[in-house]
């Protein structure tokens, strides 16, 4: 996976912060969480963009996770219709990378949260915290895809 632009620079920016003075942080916030967003948009745009890639059989059983409880697919096959259901394999490698993916999310949202909770405080030491938190949630996500490229074919 190649070093995404807006991710690194997110990475290098948020560690600087993490030593800024509360006049900085005042004056920066907006920006700090632009590009954030700017790095949350970009790998989640490279995500989809590598599951478009896989084998349909890893799509399929990766979406079956993905529906809600109640959604049959074993069934019936991926997307309700009467092909056979997907293979032991497929599921298997489908929920490590489902896993991965629910890390990397729940990281991101603790790392949101803390942000929040920093601007409604007024608190720097929070918002330092909500900046490794962002960055740890961006390792995570990019590990995710990794994995995710894995899957792959060969061309």
């Amino acid at each position: 996976m190649e070093k995404i632009p807006a991710v690194e620079t997110a990475k290098t920016v948020m560690t600087e912060a993490v030593a800024w003075s509360v006049m900085k942080w005042l004056r920066e916030k907006k920006t700090v969480r632009k590009l954030a967003d700017q790095a949350n948009a970009a790998l989640d745009q490279l995500n989809r963009a590598t599951k478009d890639r896989w084998p349909g059989e890893v799509r399929a059983a990766y979406e079956a996770l993905a529906m809600p409880a109640g959604g049959n697919t074993k069934a019936h096959g991926p997307n309700g219709s009467n092909s056979p259901a997907t293979s032991p394999q497929a599921m298997l490698v489908a929920r490590k990378i489902k896993e991965a993916d629910e890390e990397a999310y729940r990281a991101r949202m603790d790392a949101e949260e803390t942000f929040d909770t920093a601007e409604k405080q007024l608190s720097t030491a929070i918002a330092r915290e909500g900046c490794r938190k962002a960055i740890r949630s961006w390792e995570l996500h990019e590990k995710a895809i990794r994995k995710a490229e894995d899957l792959i074919p060969a061309p």
